[in-house]
């Protein structure tokens, strides 16, 4: 049995999630324009969607007819029962993020759509950094303040292990300018997206700890304008549940063209003598 490691504290995430504030969700609006577009591109009508968040309220009002649920371990998703599941803004969130995909892939009726949008690993690496550097400084050493994000090429390989078909990874930088670093950390506690890592340190931190952390950033972040920037990196996850309507992939050596005819150049033959 693989084991799944902890990393969340879902109590801490739930409430944190709850103290969000409808209009710090930018991020959330972000993506929701950029699936819209998407699905337009895709040319399909999709009658039954299912929608995984920890923003319920947020993206019922994109979707006013699909069926909304908790990123729960567990989705309270039927087998089979949906063409699209969006699973938006949470795998990053998640203890055990290939369990969620294959879960979104079980309740996708055949050839269904799947479409995943989370945090990825340059989210927040000014503040990362910061914070690291500060706390080695201040206290000698270093505790979990920021979720591990996953990079594009892990989450893409997710897909594949989860079981869908034609899957692509695609991400999107995002830079945001604060006033400072103190700013950063407040529209993140507005956003529902601060720490809630199962184990963050639990009482309050040093506040020398965030004074030097914020001098730090300042230093090495500023911007032109005297400001301090923070990225957010958007990945989206895109792949079809399985269906033998679906290209395939050729097998290998039943190709019935030479590659050299399709470039227009000269075939010129290996010497096997000059292995």
């Amino acid at each position: 049995m693989e084991y799944s490691p902890t990393l969340t504290d879902r109590r801490a995430l739930t409430r944190n999630r709850n103290r969000a504030l409808p209009e710090a969700l930018f991020l959330h609006d972000l993506v929701a324009d950029e699936i819209s577009e998407r699905l337009k591109e895709v040319n399909r009508t999709f009658a039954k969607v299912a929608i995984v968040t920890g923003q319920p309220a947020f993206w019922q009002a994109k979707f006013p007819g699909a069926v909304v649920v908790e990123d729960a371990e567990t989705l309270d998703l039927d087998q089979g029962a949906f063409d699209l599941v969006l699973h938006m803004m949470a795998l990053h969130w998640a203890n055990d993020p290939v369990g969620q995909l294959v879960q979104c892939r079980r309740a996708l009726q055949p050839d269904g759509l799947l479409l995943a949008s989370c945090l990825g690993g340059q989210t927040l690496h000014e503040l990362r950094s910061a914070l690291a550097e500060a706390e080695a400084v201040v206290a000698g050493g270093l505790s979990p303040r920021i979720a591990p994000m996953g990079e594009i090429r892990d989450l893409g390989a997710l897909l594949q292990r989860a079981g869908f078909a034609l899957p692509v990874a695609d991400g999107t930088p995002l830079t945001v300018s604060y006033a400072n670093a103190f700013h950063v950390m407040h529209d993140l506690r507005k956003m529902g997206e601060n720490n809630a890592l199962a184990h963050r340190p639990r009482g309050f931190t040093m506040r020398n700890i965030l004074t030097e952390a914020a001098t730090l950033y300042a230093e090495h972040f500023s911007n032109a304008d005297r400001r301090v920037d923070a990225t957010f990196e958007i990945i989206t996850l895109t792949g079809w549940a399985p269906d033998d309507a679906q290209p395939k992939p050729l097998r290998p050596g039943s190709a019935t063209a030479r590659l050299a005819d399709a470039l227009g150049t000269k075939e010129t033959p290996l010497d096997p003598g000059n292995d």
